[in-house]
């Protein structure tokens, strides 16, 4: 039955496979370099999103080694707006591991692969099925979705996942493995979606379970997500007198690792009063609080941070400080929460930074 399954998909995937630019033609070797690149960027973002960016890449970083050359600050710019910034930094290390250890060559096997700078369970097997053509178990969201519904699996996420990649690898082929893997992938994007499947167009209607017993729509089921917690913050938006904004670096480790932000007080569970948070600004001044806090969400927490501005004569601050003209902030990796917080303050603080010149690339 599961040799028969594969096959159909197979089948199905020879007149209906999409097409994308980092997906090799009919008959084409994959370059392992492109594979990782989108599957790397293809992590909690859309298609869609993710088309112009890797052609951007690729047309800087052409190759697995230009890319290990590159300084990091230059690919976490071009990253920006893509989100998840560990991944850039994952992306930069990895390149450069495998020029130095590897010869700038990719493991073809999965535990090798794993071993690598930001490749987990899912992109390892990606890239040793497409790129390799190895019998991987290649498992995404979409392919959740299409083994719950073909096999009725009616447990929750996130805990039916090791049964959903149990009954995913049953299923794997020998043949073609690679093809295999994006079949799948292409008919939960593209017939078995999240709401109003195409289960007339799909190669395995007959066999699905789920469709059987009228609930493939339902499927998979979801625990309730937990409310996101809400974490405080102060951000200080500091202006000289000729109109250059104080920026400065995060640290490399953790949320936002590498990037340009403002100065900001810790987040923390409660909210800061001003003149608590006036001890952690980048200088001693009469802050001024603007009117509105500025609110983003993370994966796991949401933030609201209020801004505070000041005018200084005083170039002093800490080391990696970077006072930057507003109109140059493009030339620097600003995460979306920066440049909400930048657009916020330049319209709404007093001083010398102009409006027009404040918003961000």
């Amino acid at each position: 039955m599961s040799a028969a399954l594969a096959q159909a998909l197979l089948d199905w995937y020879d007149r209906h496979r999409r097409r994308l630019p980092w997906r090799a033609a009919p008959g084409v070797r994959p370059d392992p370099y492109r594979v990782w690149l989108s599957e790397i960027m293809l992590q909690q973002t859309t298609v869609p999103v993710v088309a112009g960016y890797y052609q951007r890449f690729l047309e800087r970083w052409p190759t697995l080694e230009s890319l290990a050359h590159a300084e990091l600050d230059d690919v976490l710019h071009a990253w920006q707006g893509l989100g998840y910034y560990a991944r850039a930094r994952n992306l930069h290390a990895c390149a450069r591991r495998l020029v130095v250890e590897h010869g700038g060559c990719f493991p073809t096997e999965e535990k090798a692969l794993r071993a690598l700078p930001g490749i987990g369970r899912y992109t390892a097997a990606a890239i040793a099925a497409i790129a390799f053509d190895r019998p991987a178990t290649v498992v995404d969201g979409n392919v959740e979705r299409v083994i719950a519904r073909l096999c009725a699996v009616e447990t929750p996420l996130p805990q039916a996942k090791t049964a959903l990649y149990a009954l995913a690898a049953e299923l794997t082929p020998e043949t073609r493995p690679g093809d295999y893997a994006q079949a799948l992938m292409d008919l939960g994007a593209s017939v078995c979606t999240p709401r109003n499947p195409g289960c007339l167009a799909c190669p395995w209607r007959i066999a699905c379970e789920g469709l059987a017993l009228g609930i493939a729509e339902s499927l998979p089921h979801r625990a309730p997500k937990r409310p996101r917690p809400l974490r405080h913050g102060v951000a200080f938006w500091l202006m000289r007198a000729d109109g250059a904004v104080l920026l400065r670096r995060r640290p490399d480790d953790g949320l936002l690792g590498g990037m340009i932000e403002l100065p900001t007080t810790p987040w923390r569970d409660e909210p800061w009063s001003l003149a608590e948070a006036s001890a952690h600004g980048p200088q001693s001044l009469p802050w001024q609080a603007l009117p509105e806090p500025v609110r983003h969400g993370f994966t796991h927490f949401e933030i609201e941070l209020q801004v505070a501005a000041a005018e200084t004569e005083s170039d002093s601050g800490e080391d990696g400080d970077i006072w930057c003209p507003p109109a140059r902030f493009s030339e620097h990796a600003l995460p979306t929460l920066t440049r909400k917080l930048v657009r916020y303050a330049a319209r709404h603080s007093p001083g010398p930074a102009r409006k027009s010149e404040a918003e961000p690339g």
